[in-house]
């Protein structure tokens, strides 16, 4: 069934351009490279997957319950509105919530490929533009698994949301070739990284668990990607010229927490828009939600060097300075290692399952002779 026919709400445009402005980088020189940066690209060779082979899509998914949501999660739970609801109500209301968020997952990975692709473009270095553009087949990967779990498993998508759009626009349209570095593997990479792990650590369902580990195990390389290049390109730059990355960074936060309400799931069940993003405001859960989603961001930010005052006390207003001593090397580690254990669990489910097909071909000969 074409896209267009399972939007819960209508897309503003069929197909968005963003002008982009920037120069087209060539080097001539092959054979000088970071040793780091070309250990990731191996890396980033090493780990290609195919989602039709590493994920289960067999499994079944409820799309009335995909994630497991606990009543809790959801902005009108305690609301007026809530004691109104019947089971089928709160059943469509789950499946809305997960559409939007796996929605907004999908938009952003394809934000991604193309940000990735603008770095092969425009970025100086030979070794940098090689481990782009694995990134960039990595994104493809991940727009497609999520296309495909809307498509296939809940059966309804969400447009972009008005301030993710703006953040990728803002991202594409500058003509520095850092910022496409910053806009996505800083923020946007950084905020999913802490969305998706929120999900896979608490959702009992397989399938997207399984979804989410592996892209996880992607994206922690990705961020990899964009500390190593920025740390290293920011120690060059003047005290002007970081304020003005901090600055971007600053609207690029303040963007990506008021991103995560959810309000056009409360205003598809008629509840106005000014009530809806009040609702979203008092949810204790959702505030926790949003506060958790820098962790790993705030760490980064620091990492590369900016860390300015100005840029400090925005971190204090959000509520979330104290997650720049946090252990993104940690964090990321972490990710390998439960991408790698699913990994491990399925084989050996797969093994028992031929081991035990194999007995019973046996006994079988058996009883027949």
């Amino acid at each position: 069934m074409p896209t267009f026919d399972l939007y819960a709400m209508e897309p503003e445009e069929p197909l968005r351009q963003v002008p982009a402005s920037g120069a087209a980088r060539f080097t001539w020189e092959y054979d000088d490279g970071r040793d780091r940066l070309l250990a990731l690209y191996q890396k980033g060779k090493d780990k290609q997957w195919d989602d039709r082979k590493r994920i289960d899509w067999e499994l079944e998914v409820d799309p009335y319950d995909p994630l497991g949501t606990p009543d809790e999660a959801m902005s009108l739970y305690g609301t007026r509105h809530w004691a109104k609801l019947t089971e089928k109500d709160k059943g469509e209301l789950r499946k809305h919530y997960a559409s939007w968020q796996f929605s907004q997952f999908l938009h952003g990975e394809q934000g991604a490929m193309i940000c990735a692709a603008r770095i092969v473009e425009s970025v100086p270095d030979l070794d940098a533009k090689f481990y782009s553009a694995t990134q960039t087949m990595d994104e493809a990967r991940h727009a497609e698994i999520y296309g495909r779990f809307l498509h296939e498993k809940i059966g309804m998508l969400y447009p972009i949301n008005d301030n993710l759009q703006s953040l990728l626009d803002d991202t594409l349209r500058d003509p520095r070739w850092d910022m496409p570095y910053l806009g996505m593997q800083v923020l946007i990479e950084g905020l999913a990284l802490a969305a998706f792990g929120m999900i896979r650590d608490t959702t009992d369902k397989p399938l997207p668990k399984q979804i989410l580990a592996y892209v996880m195990q992607d994206e922690a390389r990705h961020v990899a990607f964009g500390r190593m290049a920025l740390r290293d390109y920011y120690k060059q730059l003047s005290d002007a010229e970081l304020r003005e990355r901090e600055e971007f960074v600053i609207e690029g936060c303040y963007l990506m927490r008021d991103r995560l309400r959810g309000v056009e799931v409360l205003e598809n069940f008629g509840i106005p828009k000014a009530e809806a993003e009040a609702y979203s405001e008092q949810s204790e859960f959702l505030t926790l939600f949003r506060k958790l989603l820098f962790s790993r961001i705030v760490p980064c930010v620091k990492d590369i060097g900016l860390w300015g005052k100005r840029l400090q006390q925005a971190y204090v207003d959000m509520g979330v300075l104290e997650m720049g001593d946090a252990s993104l090397d940690l964090l990321m580690s972490e990710d390998e290692e439960i991408a790698e254990k699913l990994d491990a669990e399925r084989f050996a489910a797969e093994e028992k399952a031929r081991v035990a097909e194999v007995a019973g071909a046996i006994d079988a000969g058996r009883a027949a002779d």
